[in-house]
């Protein structure tokens, strides 16, 4: 078997065809089985028996896990260790390809292991009623009792039960252990809310926002919301940000794709008064949370709108030039003409938070070729047990 590809699977070659193999490591001799085979240049395929095993091959800790089986986890066949080494492998190839960039990675472990760690999930749902996860590339469930990488409580939130007239159910756990469950149609559209506070026995409707903590403070966030899943995280990221950042009094930072403010009020002590932190963010619901949470703050504010092309020349040219900017943004990063415009701007330092390697290889390109090189990387595993990876990418001028 060859390497580790982004996305999970090893590489595979048959005839001058790629195969991309799940559920094997590289180095395994393994006997695979096709799963889809609809394009002239390569196929897809599971390892449904090992010949020879690599050394960081162990029993899988979850039932539902293996060939054909549940597809929310790409390594449960993988030690920890080994998935470290995975990931990192994949970041540095990632970084190589796309940017041209040749560097050692080290993929940092957060405290708690590698299971029970997911604290907002979402559970497909049966038209029997019965909650579970897809099968890999299918809309197929595979119905539940358990999750091993989900919190406890909040597993049990939606495992066990039906939720009948459901297409879904999102479920998250604050840092005060409410968990919040939305039902969702079978459009993905919001139906009802609950929350089942600690201690209680029957769940209530929402009072308010959830409750979370990171970087020395308290964050108010949608019950089902984005927030960082693994309960370390927000704080791994909000010090590395930081320490990258390295804001001074006065300087303006802007904070893109800011969610409900973490970054931007993580750094908005180290402007001072005299500084000032622009959180730009499109969802509504983030954009009053924001505001909340960051009213204690009078150096920070909240814009909302999207990050596009054409809405950050306008706002820098209202802003003016920034002396850090900060972005996060979903799985398909900030895009090329997003990242040359970022580049334009001037700033001594760019802090590029990525949630998906080749993403982030394409847009520290699209950096370099104004002027930016690649400072400095930390990644995160935010993941445990599958292929992600968080990074924290600084970019500054060369």
């Amino acid at each position: 078997m060859g390497p580790v590809a982004h996305g999970g699977h090893c590489v595979a070659r048959h005839e001058g065809r790629v195969v991309f193999v799940r559920h094997t490591l590289p180095g395994e001799r393994v006997v695979v089985e096709v799963t889809e085979d609809r394009q002239k240049g390569f196929c897809r395929a599971d390892a449904v028996e090992v010949l020879e095993a690599s050394p960081d091959r162990v029993e899988r800790p979850c039932p539902y896990s293996g060939p054909g089986k549940c597809g929310g986890c790409d390594w449960q066949h993988v030690g920890h260790e080994g998935q470290l080494r995975l990931k990192a492998a994949v970041v540095r190839e990632q970084l190589s390809r796309l940017a041209g960039i040749d560097l050692p990675v080290v993929v940092e472990p957060l405290p708690g292991g590698p299971l029970r760690w997911r604290s907002r999930a979402r559970f497909a749902v049966e038209r029997t009623g019965e909650p579970g996860l897809r099968r890999h590339r299918s809309h197929d469930v595979v119905v539940l009792d358990d999750c091993p990488i989900t919190v406890e409580p909040a597993a049990r939130a939606v495992l066990g039960r039906r939720w009948l007239d459901s297409g879904a159910v999102d479920v998250a756990i604050d840092s005060a252990g409410a968990v919040t469950t939305t039902t969702l149609d079978r459009r993905g559209r919001p139906q009802e809310t609950s929350v089942l506070r600690p201690g209680a026995e029957v769940p209530e409707e929402p009072a308010g926002r959830a409750q979370r903590s990171a970087g020395g403070r308290d964050w108010e966030v949608e019950g089902t919301g984005f927030w960082q899943v693994h309960p370390a995280a927000a704080d791994a990221l909000v010090a590395a940000v930081s320490e990258f950042a390295a804001v001074q009094p006065g300087e303006t930072v802007l904070d893109l794709y800011a969610g409900a403010g973490l970054f931007g009020g993580a750094l908005a002590p180290g402007v001072g008064a005299g500084g000032r932190v622009v959180c730009v963010e499109s969802d509504e619901a983030a954009c009053a949370a924001a505001d909340a949470n960051l009213a204690d703050l009078p150096q920070a504010e909240v814009w909302q709108g999207d990050v596009d092309a054409a809405g950050l020349t306008e706002l820098l040219g209202d802003l003016g030039r920034p002396d850090v900017v900060v972005l996060d943004p979903p799985r398909a990063g900030a895009g090329q003409d997003v990242s040359r415009v970022l580049a334009g701007a001037g700033a001594r330092a760019v802090v590029y938070v990525a949630c998906d390697p080749a993403s982030l290889a394409r847009d520290v390109a699209a950096f370099a070729d104004a002027g930016y090189r690649l400072q400095a990387l930390r990644a995160f595993d935010c993941f445990p047990m599958t292929a992600h990876v968080e990074c924290v990418a600084l970019l500054a001028q060369a």
